[in-house]
This record gives C-alpha cells, sequence and structure tokens, in this order.
C-alpha cells in the first residue's frame, strides 16, 4: 500500500534537528498522537506502514528516525546500528522532541515501539513524565538504563512466550517490578515467536497474534488519549 505519510524535520530540546515520519489522520492535526519507535532496523518501509495504520486509526503517527537515513538490511547491520545507537539521547533529545512536536496542538500522546523500540518506550515512560501512555512490543531496556517501577504512565506491553531476547523470565521479572511498584499496566503474552507483529518477517510473523495485539493495543489508545473525545 502506498504510503500517505511524509518525511518532515522536528526540533529536539538541544536545538538540534532530525527526519522524522509524520502520516495524518483525516481528523487531522488535533487528533491525539502517537509516536511510534523504530525496530533496529531503523526507519523502513514497514515502520511507515505501521505509521499509516495508526493514522488509518485516527492518530497523528511520528517516527522520529534514530539513525538518521541509515536502515539496515540483515542482521548484523542492524546489531550494529543499535550498539552505536547512543539510547540516553535517543529518548531525551529525539524522542522527547517527537513527543513536543506532537504536543503543540493540545493533543495527548503516547509512545509506541517495537524491540529496540519497546525498550526505548520503556525508557521513555520513565524519563519523560509528558508522556500520556505507552505500548511496547517484545522490549525491555538494560536495567542500568531505567527502572520500570518508574513508568509514569499507563503501560501495555506484548511479549512472545518463544522469545531469546525479551524471554519468559525477564517478562515475569518486569511484571513483579511493575505490581510491586504499583504501576498502572497489562502484560499480555502470545504463543509466538519475537517480531511477530513484523508482516514482512514470514519466519517469525504470527498474523493472529499480530491481529489481537494491534486491537489490544488499539483499544488501549483510545481509552487513554481519548480518541473518541477528539475534535
Amino acid at each position: 500500500m502506498p504510503s500517505d505519510g511524509k518525511m518532515i524535520e522536528i526540533a529536539r530540546p538541544d536545538g538540534a534537528t532530525l527526519p522524522a515520519y509524520l502520516a495524518t489522520p483525516e481528523s487531522g492535526d488535533r487528533a491525539p498522537a502517537v509516536v511510534l519507535i523504530q525496530e533496529w532496523w531503523g526507519l523502513n518501509q514497514q515502520m511507515k506502514a505501521t505509521a499509516d495504520r495508526l493514522a488509518q486509526a485516527g492518530y497523528r503517527a511520528l517516527v522520529p528516525d534514530l539513525y538518521r537515513g541509515k536502515v539496515a538490511v540483515d542482521g548484523d547491520e542492524a546489531n550494529h546500528l543499535m550498539t552505536d545507537l547512543d539510547w540516553g539521547q535517543a529518548c531525551t533529545q529525539d524522542i522527547k522532541g517527537a513527543v513536543a512536536y506532537l504536543q503543540e496542538s493540545g493533543a495527548k500522546v503516547a509512545v509506541l515501539g517495537f524491540c529496540m523500540g519497546g525498550a526505548l518506550t520503556i525508557l521513555s515512560a520513565v524519563h519523560l513524565p509528558e508522556v500520556d501512555a505507552a505500548v511496547c512490543f517484545y522490549g525491555i531496556p538494560p536495567a542500568d538504563a531505567a527502572d520500570p517501577g518508574k513508568i509514569q504512565a499507563p503501560f501495555l506491553a506484548h511479549f512472545a512466550v518463544h522469545d531469546d531476547w525479551c524471554t519468559p523470565a525477564a517478562v515475569n521479572g518486569l511484571e513483579a517490578t511493575l505490581k510491586a511498584a504499583e504501576v498502572p499496566h497489562t502484560i499480555y503474552r502470545y504463543d509466538a515467536k519475537h517480531a511477530f507483529f513484523n508482516e514482512t518477517r514470514p519466519e517469525v510473523y504470527d498474523p493472529e497474534s499480530a491481529d489481537q495485539a494491534w486491537q489490544r493495543s488499539l483499544d488501549f489508545l483510545a481509552a487513554h488519549l481519548d480518541l473518541h473525545a477528539a475534535v
């Protein structure tokens, strides 16, 4: 499906700029909004298509280009790009700048990310109090990067049972931390593999799990971003 969005430049808190992909719904610039955070592959066509899907559901969707135009074509390159990323800057400058851009309209803003972006979603929910809701797909940040018990927004997460990165034990640990800290949260587990939402990867894509997780995410966003109250 052709992309409905466009590349723009947005400002970071430090005054620098970064490229980002913006998809806008028919309801226009005052719609509730989502900062979509990329997988380790970069801002590729699959991420743009996901932003377009959010726009079709009624949200302004903005994907900050954390790699500044670089897109990985294989796992080794993706791992190299992710390893070289300054996660602190990505959160407190790039993602914070994207949230601020969307909030200029007065709309509520959520963060939603996949894989590496899921881990950055948790970082953002901890370090950016202005975020109104957070949706994480199969990502957990290093323990020294953020304490999930300090998440400051309603939190929804989707994890795969057959995942050797976000293992069932790691997910159980995350859930225990959230419960102990009384963070408002819901965690779903799927009988699927890591990256089950990515339709461009047939070796892991699970349509049933992906559809269920997407609908749950849309319901969550609608509730916490006041979608149906938006003008």
